[in-house]
């Protein structure tokens, strides 16, 4: 049992994605609050029936290692498909005293948690819900002041403008081709050979065929790649970046740059979703984003942070849950915009 400086239990509830954990853990961060991570792993034929299913049994309270081991949290964090059943019963198995949060559309609708956050392209509303355009993420805005400020020396001597190049990979949605790996790298080539300083960044979605290309470009032209090293210089990145690209094939990635009120060129690789289509020009409207076209273009803009504004109103309607139960209110030692 792990309790914070608030007093309270904090649970983070998936069932591992990488994913939906960070934009939990993001939020419980922006709280001030300390969680315990729970990860669920339910099997089949449970998990056939989820969102609307039970839970699997062999993970339900009292069973050996079960992931909702009491004693109950007061404040329920979760995200994924498979932590919807998990969420509904820890409510129901608490009594009701805890509240409950899940992050993104749960298919199941406004009434399966205390509070929903979910992005403004879903369909999803109702009074608990909130909807934002960019998710919750742990690129916050100390973070950024604080890597301006004392800028990492891997890539405090590169050449100004500086272009943080945020690599992702292939999706469910989007599939780099040779074609499209191509035509990244003579973007990028164009934006070096003009006396951009790149800095690059590979996820683990990266095929090996960018990551060697992207590999070879900033050893070529003098700029800096993580190839895994070191301490893990993304937030850097970002905060030292005049001109950001980011590939089309993740909302959160584009999302975290959009924190730092700097021009985002947008590159996609083949497939797309009609989500990326509406988020985009959502993006396109604050002027966040641009298409990649070999060339840095775009001006500053009011940075875009939707965790402080998702965290707010968490604490707002845990006081509310609170007070209803005749509980003394907890000060959350939120995290500013």
């Amino acid at each position: 049992m792990l309790r914070d400086e608030t007093g309270l239990i904090t649970w983070v509830l998936t069932d591992g994605k990488a994913g939906d954990e960070m934009q939990a853990l993001s939020v419980a961060e922006a709280l001030g609050v300390a969680p315990e991570v729970r990860r669920v792993k339910p099997k089949p034929p449970f998990t056939w029936l989820m969102p609307w299913g039970p839970v699997d049994p062999r993970e339900r309270p009292g069973a050996p290692g079960s992931p909702l081991a009491p004693p109950f949290p007061d404040l329920l964090i979760a995200s994924g498909r498979r932590a919807v059943a998990y969420l509904r019963h820890v409510k129901r198995v608490s009594g009701g005293r805890t509240f409950t949060v899940f992050l993104k559309d749960p298919r199941t609708g406004p009434q399966t948690a205390d509070f929903i956050w979910s992005p403004s392209y879903d369909h999803l509303r109702g009074p608990n819900v909130l909807t934002t355009l960019t998710p919750p993420h742990r690129v916050s805005a100390q973070r950024i002041e604080a890597a301006r400020a004392r800028p990492d020396p891997r890539l405090a001597l590169l050449p100004y403008p500086r272009v943080a190049v945020l690599a992702g990979g292939n999706s469910r949605h989007h599939r780099f081709t040779e074609e499209n790996i191509a035509r990244l790298v003579e973007h990028l080539t164009s934006v070096a050979e003009a006396g951009a300083g790149l800095m690059v960044t590979a996820s683990r979605r990266t095929p090996t065929a960018l990551r060697d290309a992207l590999i070879a470009i900033t050893s070529r032209h003098g700029g800096f790649f993580w190839d895994g090293t070191g301490e893990n210089p993304y937030v850097d990145l970002l905060a030292l970046a005049d001109f950001i690209v980011a590939t089309a094939d993740s909302f959160n990635m584009i999302g975290e740059a959009a924190a730092t009120g700097r021009p985002i060129l947008v590159f996609e690789p083949s497939g797309g979703h009609p989500k990326l289509d509406v988020y985009m020009k959502g993006l396109k409207s604050h002027g966040v984003v641009h298409p990649l076209k070999g060339r840095l273009e775009g001006q500053p803009y009011e940075p875009l942070n939707s965790t402080p504004k998702v965290a707010k109103a968490i604490a707002e309607g845990f006081g509310r849950h609170r007070r209803a139960l005749g509980l003394p209110d907890i000060a959350f030692p939120l995290e500013t915009p």
